[in-house]
């Protein structure tokens, strides 16, 4: 996906990012723990927090790449228990970036540099129940990614705060804290934001045929789909919800206030696919008016 995504490192992006702004709360989404050893995590948002002191949140993630990128990172994708594997770089992170290791464990004397602030707050990233049972059993906050498997939603949100626990991490929560992550486009009108959602719609169905790292224009994604898609209704219910929504400022309000009510969460963040830089950027500005952000960043 060379050629559709920023880049494939969050946490260089996030360097960057820090740089730009100067109040807004960065975070990864996400950096992938199979691909990277937990001390090396730390010590990068170690670095990140000096950048940005108290701005930063680490959001962790697993996916699996293809045979070529596996043994070009040298991964072993046959371990016995992934999500126990999974759970324990989880927790090996927040070990290292909170120097919380026990006196007689061998991690100990390790330290990381940072600003002596506010130490970056993790976030386990994922797309299943699986990695909800994961943040609710380290008692950690959870993000879940709608625009890979809306349908998986309630469930694994019901499964985090029916297991959540608090756990021996420095970070641990005493309550459940969960976001969703939707795949949303804004436009001046509801016509014109299923419009540009053609761009999501197509490109999903090149996925599903195994074209990967594409992206149609507006005309070609509508030529591909047979139409324009329908605009979003403001009545969205949970257990309909597509990988992609649009619609105007207003409508996408009505829609995410729908979604979050229905699974228990009051924070989003907004994935897109979009046909031009450009419409990304205004979808953004229109979606921030509608949810009533003051854009100071």
């Amino acid at each position: 996906m060379a050629g559709s995504i920023a880049g494939v490192a969050p946490e260089v992006m996030l360097g960057h990012l820090a740089a730009e702004t100067d109040t807004i709360r960065l975070g990864s989404g996400a950096v992938l723990l199979n691909h990277y050893s937990p001390f090396k995590v730390a010590e990068q948002f170690g670095v990140l927090d000096a950048l940005a002191p108290g701005r930063i949140d680490a959001g962790l993630g697993r996916a699996n790449g293809s045979p070529a990128a596996d043994r070009a990172l040298g991964t072993d994708r046959h371990v016995q228990n992934p999500d126990e594997d999974h759970a324990e770089k989880i927790e090996a992170v927040v070990n290292h970036l909170y120097e919380d290791y026990p006196d007689d464990h061998p991690y100990s004397d390790l330290q990381i540099p940072r600003s002596g602030g506010d130490t970056p707050d993790p976030w386990v990233l994922g797309s299943s129940p699986s990695s909800a049972s994961i943040a609710a059993e380290l008692g950690l906050p959870y993000c879940f990614a709608a625009f890979i498997r809306p349908q998986l939603a309630t469930q694994s949100f019901e499964t985090y705060r029916e297991q959540f626990q608090s756990s021996a991490l420095a970070t641990s929560g005493a309550e459940p804290q969960g976001m969703i992550a939707v795949n949303a486009v804004c436009a001046e009108t509801d016509e014109e934001a299923a419009r540009r959602r053609a761009v999501a719609e197509a490109s999903y169905k090149r996925m599903q045929r195994g074209v990967v790292g594409t992206r149609p224009s507006i005309e070609e994604a509508i030529d591909e789909l047979g139409a324009v898609p329908e605009p979003t209704s403001e009545t969205l219910e949970i257990a309909e919800l597509p990988r992609a929504i649009s619609g105007s400022p207003e409508t996408l309000s009505t829609i995410l206030d729908r979604i979050t009510d229905s699974v228990g969460v009051n924070e989003v963040m907004i994935q897109h696919i979009h046909a031009t830089h450009d419409h990304a950027l205004r979808s953004h500005e229109l979606l921030a008016d509608g949810v009533g952000l003051t854009q100071q960043f």
